[in-house]
């Protein structure tokens, strides 16, 4: 796409996802224009730090070429309407998971899409964009256009994927990533109680994932339930005893693996 460093880009949103995107549009040489949010405290706070306007009000929301919504899944479908109803002819996209593309129909948006970054965000940590699997899905070829030209810019990782490939991506993505996580917590909170810091982890989960990029997950696999020692499972469930959820956390997680063992 020629000139796409004069392409207007305006981001719906400032949380998590948000700020990485418009910080890594940035760098990469694009032109965000505003932050909409829905409290002025968070549009100012990403629009100063991107050094573009801002605004809480959808009715003052600049003509942009593009418009990129990056709200919680529930609210897509609520900014859509007045966005396009004031915004006719720019290109419209969401950066959901698991929401289909065709949210953006009943607007009678006729260019749009998904630019679906599979990673996790938090404002306090920057993503290296470069690093980033993006998902694009677009619904006409001046979208695809300006979609993969945005998408180029910012990473190399660029793969074309529909909302039903989509869904499956965010699915695995749960479990990789936001189970994994919860599960550290929960390990934090078992650590915490024998008065020991987190931090003892660290190079186990450093180990453990260096070892999937040369393994598969299931040859990654160890551990009492994957070499079978039930008298250590049933020692570690005696010391949840009282503490129902972590019981049955375990207890399912091992059965898992137990399957996952006989299967392979």
């Amino acid at each position: 796409m020629k000139d796409i460093e004069r392409l207007r880009i305006v981001i719906v949103g400032a949380g998590n996802l948000a700020t990485s995107l418009a910080c890594a549009m940035v760098h990469a040489g694009l032109s965000v224009v505003q932050i909409y949010s829905r409290t002025d405290v968070s549009a100012c706070r990403l629009a100063k730090r991107v050094g573009c306007a801002s605004t809480d009000d959808l009715g003052k929301v600049a003509d942009a070429d593009l418009y990129v919504i990056a709200v919680t899944d529930t609210a897509i479908a609520e900014v859509i309407p007045p966005l396009a109803g004031s915004h006719r002819g720019a290109v419209f996209c969401h950066t959901a998971g698991s929401v289909p593309m065709s949210v953006f129909g009943a607007a009678g948006v006729a260019d749009c899409g998904v630019l679906y970054p599979m990673q996790t965000f938090s404002k306090a940590r920057i993503v290296d964009f470069a690093q980033v699997q993006l998902f694009v899905e677009y619904s006409s070829p001046r979208a695809g256009e300006v979609l993969t030209a945005v998408a180029g810019r910012l990473t190399r990782h660029v793969h074309e994927a529909d909302t039903a490939t989509r869904c499956r991506l965010h699915i695995a993505a749960v479990f990789t990533c936001n189970f994994a996580n919860r599960l550290y917590a929960l390990a934090e909170r078992i650590l915490a109680d024998g008065g020991l810091p987190f931090g003892v982890m660290l190079p186990l989960i450093d180990e453990t994932v260096a070892k999937v990029h040369r393994l598969s997950p299931s040859q990654a696999q160890t551990g009492p339930a994957s070499r079978g020692d039930m008298a250590i499972v049933t020692q570690h469930l005696d010391m949840l005893e009282g503490d129902e959820e972590m019981r049955q956390i375990y207890e399912m997680m091992t059965k898992s693996i137990i399957n996952g063992r006989n299967q392979s």
